[in-house]
C-alpha cells in the first residue's frame, strides 16, 4: 500500500454550520470535495500521530463511500488506530460514547441528522473532539480556514476494507478495527437506568411503540428494548437503517412521525410512544392522546432523574437552548440548582458538562442529553422516560399532567418557514433588530412588550462571547416569542419562530388557542408575510 499526494483546489463553500458541513449529496459527490474537507479536519489535528480516530455515520446515502475515503485519508496521515462501526454505522451519541471510552483524539461523524437522505437528499460531515462533543467554534473556524488554502490531500491507495466483518485489518501504517456499533453504547445505558425495573414493566404487560424511522437507532433500539429489556418483538418498527430512510423524513415530530401519532391518538393506543431521528440524537415522546413537547420532556426528566441509578445523587444543574421553553428553569428553581440558557447548538453545552456545572441539558428541537456523552441522545431519553414510568408506576399522560399541576404549563409551539429566500429571511431579521430599542412598552394584540433583545451568550466557563443568536421578545403577560434563522438546512434559509405562553391554572386549553395572541404579535412585530411572502408556516411543531 502506498500513500499518494493528490493535487487539489479549494472549494469556497466548505464552512461548517452549527452541526458540521451539510450539503446536498450531489455537492459531496463532486471530485475531491469529500477529500478536501476530511484532509482539512486532519490538518487541524497537529498532534494526531499515533492516536486513535473514530469513524462512523447514520447509514444514509453515500455513508459507506465516505467512510472508506475517510479511513484511507486517516491512514495516510499518521493515525495508528481507526475505529469504525460495522457497516459504517455509528449513531451520533454512540460515536461520542466510543470516542470517550477509547481515549480517541476525536471522531469523524457522517450525518445530516434529521434531514432527508437519498441520492438527492442531504449529507454531512462533522468533527467531534476528545470529549466526544461537536468541535467548538475555534476548531470549526480553523477547519474552514484550511479548506480555503488546501492544495493537496494524502490518501492510501488500497482496496476498500470489509466493513461488515468485526475485527482488525491493516490499512497502510494504521490498524482499522471494525467494532459492534451497539455494544459500548448499550453497556453505558445499563449503568444509567434501571434495566431490571424496566424489564419488569414490560413483563407486566406494558405496551410501547418505538419508531426508528428507518434510521440508525433501529439496531440500538432492537438490541436494548427487545433483546435486553424484553419488550415484545415488533415493539420497534422501521428498525432497519436505509440509505433513503425508506422515503421518510427522519425528523421525530408529529408531522413526520404521523403513523406513530395516529397510533398514539387512536382507540387502541399503547402505553407509551417514542421515535428517534436520522442519526439517533433526537427523540419524540408521546403519551396516549398527548404529545409531549421536547421542552416539557426535558423539564419532566429533570424532575424525575433521581429515580434512575445514574442520577441518584441529584443534578448539578440543567441547561437549555435559548429558544427552548422555560419549563426546565422552573424545575431547577424548585430543586435549588443552577439553570443555564445557551445559544442553539449542542457544542454550547460541552463546556458546562465538562466543568461539572450541569448534568442534564436539552433543546426544543427534540434533543435531550446528560453528562454521559457530549451529544444529545434520543434513545437514552426514551430509556430515562421508561425508568421514571417504572419507578412511579404512573401512566405517561398522568406524569405530564401531574407535572403541569405542580409547575404550571408552558404552552409552546415552533413555526418553521422552510426554504425561504436567504435575502428575504436576512432582511426580516435585520429589520427586526432595527426595531428592538422601540419595542418595550408597545401593546400588540392584547400583549405588552416588556423587553426585547438580540440574544448574546457569555460562556460562564471560559468567558467566550457568542452574539446575534436570535431575537427575543418578552411580554408582561409571561409570554415570549423568539425569531431565529436555522443553521441546519441545505437550501435557502429556514426562519424559525418560537412561541411560548405560561399559565399556572389553565392547564388543558388547546395550544393554538393559548398561543393565538402570541402568533398575532409575532406577525405584527416582524412582518413575516411582508418579508417572506408566506402566510403560513411550512411546519408547526
Amino acid at each position: 500500500m502506498t500513500v499518494k499526494a493528490v493535487a487539489t483546489q479549494p472549494f469556497p463553500d466548505q464552512k461548517p454550520g452549527t452541526s458540521g458541513l451539510r450539503k446536498k449529496v450531489p455537492v459531496f459527490r463532486q471530485p475531491h470535495y469529500v477529500e478536501n474537507f476530511v484532509q482539512a479536519i486532519v490538518d487541524c489535528l497537529p498532534d494526531r500521530a499515533g492516536t486513535t480516530l473514530v469513524i462512523g455515520g447514520d447509514g444514509r446515502f453515500l455513508n459507506r463511500e465516505v467512510v472508506q475515503t475517510t479511513l484511507k485519508i486517516a491512514a495516510a496521515n499518521g493515525f495508528s488506530r481507526l475505529l469504525v462501526g460495522r457497516g459504517g454505522l455509528l449513531s451520533t451519541p454512540a460515536a461520542s460514547c466510543v470516542i470517550r471510552k477509547s481515549g480517541a483524539i476525536g471522531g469523524v461523524v457522517l450525518s445530516a441528522s434529521h434531514n432527508p437522505g437519498g441520492p438527492d437528499g442531504d449529507f454531512g460531515i462533522k468533527f467531534n473532539g476528545r470529549n466526544g462533543g461537536p468541535a467548538p467554534e475555534p476548531v470549526t473556524e480553523a477547519i474552514f480556514a484550511r479548506t480555503k488554502v488546501i492544495t493537496e490531500y494524502r490518501i492510501v491507495e488500497a482496496d476498500d476494507i470489509d466493513l461488515d466483518t468485526l475485527g482488525d485489518v491493516r490499512l497502510g501504517e494504521a490498524t482499522v478495527t471494525v467494532i459492534d456499533p451497539v455494544a459500548d453504547y448499550a453497556a453505558l445505558m445499563e449503568t444509567l437506568v434501571d434495566f431490571g425495573a424496566i424489564a419488569a414493566l414490560f413483563r407486566s404487560g406494558f405496551r410501547m411503540r418505538f419508531d426508528a424511522m428507518s434510521a440508525v437507532t433501529g439496531p440500538y433500539a432492537v438490541e436494548i428494548l427487545e433483546r435486553r429489556l424484553g419488550a415484545p418483538a415488533g415493539t420497534v418498527v422501521n428498525a432497519e437503517p436505509l440509505p433513503d430512510f425508506g422515503g421518510h423524513h427522519p425528523d421525530p415530530n408529529p408531522v413526520h412521525a404521523a403513523d406513530l401519532m395516529a397510533l398514539m391518538t387512536g382507540p387502541d393506543a399503547p402505553d407509551f410512544g417514542a421515535a428517534s431521528d436520522g442519526d439517533g440524537d433526537r427523540n419524540m415522546i408521546v403519551a396516549p392522546h398527548l404529545f409531549v413537547t421536547p421542552s416539557d420532556s426535558l423539564a419532566i426528566l429533570a424532575a424525575h432523574a433521581h429515580l434512575a441509578p445514574g442520577y441518584h445523587g441529584g443534578l448539578a444543574g440543567v441547561a437549555r437552548s435559548m429558544p427552548t421553553s422555560r419549563a426546565a428553569d422552573r424545575v431547577a428553581a424548585r430543586l435549588g440548582i443552577p439553570a443555564f440558557e445557551t445559544p442553539t447548538g449542542w457544542k454550547f453545552f460541552g463546556n458546562l458538562l465538562d466543568a461539572g456545572r450541569i448534568t442534564l441539558c436539552g433543546e426544543e428541537s427534540a434533543g435531550t442529553g446528560s453528562n454521559h456523552v457530549r451529544e444529545k441522545d434520543g434513545l437514552w431519553a426514551v430509556l430515562l422516560w421508561l425508568n421514571l414510568l417504572a419507578a412511579t408506576k404512573t401512566p405517561a399522560d398522568q406524569v405530564v399532567r401531574d407535572h403541569w399541576a405542580t409547575y404550571g404549563r408552558d404552552y409552546y409551539a415552533r413555526h418553521d418557514y422552510e426554504e425561504v429566500e436567504s435575502a428575504a429571511a436576512e432582511g426580516l431579521m435585520r429589520a427586526l433588530r432595527e426595531t428592538l430599542a422601540g419595542l418595550p412598552g408597545r401593546s400588540v394584540g392584547g400583549l405588552t412588550v416588556e423587553a426585547a433583545d438580540d440574544f448574546a451568550y457569555t460562556d460562564p466557563v471560559d468567558g467566550s462571547v457568542t452574539a446575534r443568536q436570535g431575537v427575543r421578545i418578552l411580554f408582561r403577560e409571561d409570554a415570549r416569542v423568539v425569531f431565529r434563522l436555522s443553521g441546519t438546512g441545505t437550501v435557502g434559509a429556514t426562519l424559525r419562530v418560537y412561541l411560548e405562553r405560561f399559565s399556572k391554572d389553565r392547564l388543558d386549553a388547546p395550544t393554538a388557542e393559548m398561543l393565538a395572541p402570541v402568533v398575532a404579535a409575532a406577525e405584527a412585530i416582524a412582518g413575516i408575510a411582508q418579508h417572506t411572502g408566506r402566510t403560513e408556516p411550512s411546519v408547526v411543531t
